[in-house]
């Protein structure tokens, strides 16, 4: 089969590899219908991600049908699901408390990542079970795809670690999809005000697009404090992943506010404590968990959220070296997320 693979920092390749097989009883080989790429695919490529080596195949993001499965798993083939970012083990002490980002029975993010991922033509996905959903009738692979990892990454570690309640000026720095995604999420909680933060102009109309009420390009601190008569916001979202962008949201969040870290970081961030520890600041992190994946999906199939908007090219599976160059030049593509599919 076909698979993309990772040969060090800056190097891939579209190539044949051997075809995954079953490993464990709660193991299920899936063929997969549609992939994406993510950010953190392109922290890889950069050398951000040490723990991924060299022959691995990368993506984490996908959705299939169930081929075959382990003796130990209830899935079927036939089954219509979607590949969750998060492996979880579903028996460990995180799991059992919904901490799956965390499992310590060989779960976690390990596709792409410990071992080979989804953007592939098939994926063994271990404990099934648990680390797939099932897709209901009538919701399209696009719209559950961007369920695997943006949208409930930025609703946990973003929005509720952030603390997002009706009212609050919330800002985002940086309006990619991870960041889009957080506009999306805030907004059904109410908020007064929603700012997003980027240097793009193509990025900051797609945040508009998405439910920004105001958008910054230039000198966002005195544009925020302007905003908010001084105070600044109550809730700031880092959705980048490099050091500026965190500092920033620690200038940009009032005294008593949160700062979301959602970015990938690559390189050491100064925690400015001697200005920061007099603010009463809460500061979160977090490699999402997925517990409310089934929330989000439920809400999909309703209509309650449309993940639409995020796909802005799409390719056939075969052109996945094409894909990943519109994704990783979004200045020039206006890329957010690319969706390739099988013929």
């Amino acid at each position: 089969m076909k698979a993309l693979v990772y040969h060090g920092p800056g190097e891939r390749s579209w190539q044949d590899v051997p075809k995954p097989r079953i490993q464990a009883a709660t193991d299920a080989i899936v063929r997969v219908d549609a992939v994406t790429i993510c950010g953190t695919d392109l922290h890889i490529l950069k050398g951000d991600v040490p723990t991924v080596g060299p022959g691995r195949v990368l993506g984490h993001e996908a959705v299939g049908t169930v081929v075959e499965a382990g003796p130990g798993s209830d899935r079927k083939p036939g089954d219509r699901v979607l590949v969750s970012c998060i492996t979880a083990c579903g028996r460990c002490r995180y799991c059992r408390t919904g901490s799956f980002g965390q499992c310590l029975g060989g779960g976690g993010w390990i596709l792409g990542h410990r071992i080979d991922g989804v953007q592939a033509e098939y994926v063994r996905v271990p404990y099934a079970d648990t680390s797939t959903h099932l897709v209901p009738e009538g919701v399209s692979d696009e719209h559950v795809l961007m369920l695997a990892d943006i949208l409930p990454t930025s609703y946990e570690v973003g929005v509720l670690n952030g603390r997002v309640a009706p009212g609050d000026t919330v800002v985002v720095v940086g309006a990619g999809p991870i960041g889009l995604a957080a506009v999306s999420a805030a907004r059904l909680f109410s908020p007064g005000r929603i700012i997003a933060v980027d240097l793009a102009e193509s990025r900051l109309e797609a945040a508009t697009r998405f439910g920004a009420d105001t958008v910054i390009k230039d000198d966002p601190l005195q544009r925020v404090a302007d905003l908010t008569a001084g105070l600044g916001a109550d809730v700031a979202i880092e959705a980048v992943g490099v050091p500026e962008t965190f500092e920033l949201c620690t200038r940009l969040v009032r005294p008593g506010g949160h700062v979301a870290n959602i970015g990938v970081h690559g390189k050491p961030a100064t925690l400015h404590l001697e200005d920061l520890w007099i603010r009463n600041l809460t500061i979160t992190t977090g490699l999402v968990d997925t517990y409310s994946t089934p929330t989000l999906l439920s809400m999909i199939a309703a209509g309650r959220i449309d993940a639409s908007p995020f796909i802005t090219h799409r390719f056939a599976m075969e052109e996945m070296e094409k894909a990943y160059e519109v994704f990783s030049a979004p200045q020039e593509t206006g890329a957010l997320k690319v969706v390739l599919t099988r013929a």
